[in-house]
């Protein structure tokens, strides 16, 4: 019978549910318990991805507002790369990293892991993790968002054509 100390971790990316409003939190502590209990070796990254938004807004005295929002991109999710595997000494065989799986789902808000049976949760795939990598990054650049389109009536409010009215053509 081959001991923890034979098998080699295998480090892959899961995909954890957490209560929502509380991924941040679930990161946090994922990352200081880990350290705290020595685990940190088996769990290399946690991220919550999120995209900046810039939100245009008109107040009920007409007032324009500019206000800057991150957003998560999956709320209600947290990415773990994390060696919840041994790569097995038999072909196909990969025997769970009971301490790792035992202190992520029992991390607070922590629902459990996405996809798969209960004891056996499926990595995702490179190119998964890739493109939500990619998103996460392409989100770092504020996106503009306009309360108009196309074909909306507007009011000019200021500038030389005050009070009069338009038609939303291109944005």
């Amino acid at each position: 019978m081959q001991t923890d100390l034979e098998l080699e971790p295998v480090m892959e990316w899961f995909v954890l549910q957490a209560l929502t409003g509380q991924e941040q939190k679930v990161e946090k502590l994922l990352r200081a318990q880990s350290k705290e209990q020595g685990l940190d070796i088996y769990i290399h990254d946690v991220r919550v991805p999120v995209e900046k938004v810039v939100n245009f807004s008109t107040d009920a005295s007409g007032k324009k507002r500019k206000t800057n929002i991150t957003k998560k991109l999956f709320p209600g999710y947290v990415f773990i790369n994390a060696a919840v595997y041994y790569k097995g000494a038999k072909r196909g065989e990969r025997p769970l990293n009971e301490p790792v799986w035992s202190f992520i789902r029992g991390i607070q808000g922590v629902i459990g892991f996405l996809g798969g049976e209960q004891r056996k949760p499926q990595p995702l795939s490179a190119d998964e993790m890739a493109s939500i990598l990619g998103a996460s990054e392409a989100g770092q650049e504020a996106k503009v968002v306009i309360p108009f389109e196309v074909g909306d009536e507007v009011k000019i409010k200021s500038g030389p054509f005050v009070s009069s009215t338009g038609i939303v053509q291109e944005i």
